[in-house]
């Protein structure tokens, strides 16, 4: 791996070279010390993007449509899947990924324009698909809040994903949409461990947080549900059972998971990190995966790579489903309905004044 930046609440402070890059600049360890490198201030990228659903025909994600407000994470999620797609953008999918977010500041208005063609299907979004939506620039941006609000006012179904207390701020659109069957929110819990959480996923809420969103959503007539994601083998499984109990006291209706996965810059990202934070027990969970993921760290073939295969996978699919029954979980998401969908107010007007009417 390449020399370390200086780090402060951060997922890595590494930065693999961009796969698609034909030159990559590394610090020289003998000369350069870390007290000179750059402190690690994120910087906030305009995103001049022209449209704002994008589609995916994965055969194992479950959603065709999404839409993401941001690209790159502050919250340093160390095993986020979505790390190299800003090897894209000629970024690193280390450092880069958690600190250099790309801002969709026209995402609300791209929406609404692409809710009033004729051409969009009324159909569930998944908000968002890559990055979460609720990051802490989202407090300040509001963003992920404004598209809500264009939902909210066409009815279009969404499905929320976070790792982030923030979501509640949302309640009054959140109940709205309720009120229509058109949402579901999960918030992602991989540990109860707050110090855990802490280097796992740096800047991200606490567990009790997200167990008080669990509870105020569900309170405000909000279907939530937890999705444990990732389960890491010989780290986060045992955790199972009590994390699942603790979602369903909260108020969780339902849960899924994942099994960890490591695409790409991912895999060497995070054996680094276990290497540094967990070095008693690095080997083990290192086997573990290699055990899940036909000897390697990662196996990207479909049907599998969300699951894995083989005795510890199953161990793993057996410890959800036991743990749900016993806390009364389901292990289905709740169907959205497009039935009240409506274009948005003066959508004709829109798109004429958009130079796109005929």
């Amino acid at each position: 791996m390449n020399p370390r930046l200086p780090k402060a609440h951060r997922g890595t402070a590494s930065q693999p070279a961009n796969r698609f890059a034909a030159t990559h600049t590394e610090r020289d360890p003998d000369w350069v010390d870390d007290a000179e490198a750059p402190l690690p201030r994120t910087q906030f990228i305009p995103d001049l993007t022209q449209t704002i659903i994008t589609y995916n025909d994965s055969p194992d994600v479950g959603f065709e449509a999404s839409l993401n407000p941001y690209r790159g994470c502050e919250h340093g999620c160390i095993y986020c899947y979505a790390r190299p797609t800003h090897e894209y953008l000629g970024f690193s999918a280390g450092f880069d990924f958690e600190s250099r977010i790309l801002v969709k500041e026209r995402a609300p208005e791209l929406l609404r324009r692409e809710l009033a063609t004729p051409t969009w299907r009324p159909q569930t979004l998944a908000l968002s698909g890559v990055t979460d939506p609720y990051q802490p620039v989202e407090r300040r941006l509001q963003l992920t809040r404004r598209c809500l609000e264009v939902l909210a006012e066409c009815r279009n179904p969404v499905g929320i994903v976070t790792k982030n207390q923030l979501v509640i701020r949302d309640l009054d659109l959140l109940r709205e949409l309720a009120r229509h069957q058109a949402v579901c929110v999960c918030l992602s819990l991989t540990t109860l461990r707050s110090e855990f959480r802490a280097v796992l996923e740096p800047r991200t809420s606490p567990p009790l947080a997200r167990l008080a969103a669990i509870h105020a959503l569900a309170d405000a007539g909000v279907p939530v549900g937890v999705l444990v994601a990732p389960v890491i083998p010989a780290l986060t499984d045992s955790e199972l059972p009590a994390l699942l109990t603790a979602a369903a006291e909260a108020g969780a209706e339902f849960a899924g998971m994942e099994v960890l996965r490591l695409p790409l810059a991912v895999a060497p990202l995070f054996e680094e990190w276990l290497r540094q934070h967990f070095p008693d027990r690095a080997a083990k969970v290192l086997a573990r995966i290699r055990a899940i993921r036909g000897g390697k760290l990662n196996d990207p073939r479909f049907g599998i790579r969300m699951r894995g295969e083989g005795i510890f996978a199953e161990q793993i699919r057996r410890l959800f489903h036991v743990g749900c029954r016993r806390a009364g979980l389901s292990v289905e998401f709740p169907e959205l309905s497009t039935a009240a969908f409506r274009r948005p107010r003066g959508a004709q007007l829109d798109l004429f004044e958009d130079g796109r009417g005929g």
